[in-house]
């Protein structure tokens, strides 16, 4: 079987059973609890939209702490590989990375590397779009949650 690729263009990953089923579920949910305290003010209705807040912000909320977890861990992964693959003099370049930076740039060769580093530590990258749209030698990850 061929192997996929990924690039700028297609790298963002949905989870289909929390994106495409179980946040539409619970956004229909809430939608639905408010129309029905809207025709029937009462305690009961009062209650399930108030239920109905919490499992949305259940679902929403364990999103963001995986998504942090990950990102965490990429943080890690790559001040180990930058420690690695960067010129002893920007080691301490290293430091002065964002999280979202260290994000952006794990989908870069180890030969890039030093000059994404580079551009970004000097302010000519900004933000992680610039960094990705920069990256020649796309490495894919499949794995981010």
């Amino acid at each position: 079987m061929a192997q996929r690729t990924q690039n700028y263009q297609n790298h963002t990953r949905n989870f289909a059973l929390f994106h495409y089923v179980a946040l539409p579920i619970l956004a229909l949910n809430f939608l639905n609890a408010v129309r029905h305290l809207y025709y029937s003010p009462d305690r009961h209705n009062i209650w399930e939209v108030v239920v109905a807040i919490g499992l949305l912000s259940l679902a929403v909320s364990a999103r963001v702490m995986a998504v942090t977890v990950q990102d965490r861990v990429i943080r890690l992964e790559m001040q180990l590989r930058l420690a690695r693959v960067l010129p002893p003099a920007m080691v301490p370049d290293i430091a002065k990375l964002k999280r979202n930076q260290f994000v952006a740039l794990r989908f870069a060769s180890d030969s890039e590397l030093p000059e994404l580093v580079r551009e970004v530590c000097d302010g000519r990258l900004a933000t992680p779009k610039d960094i990705k749209q920069r990256v020649k030698d796309w490495q894919a990850d499949w794995l981010r949650a």
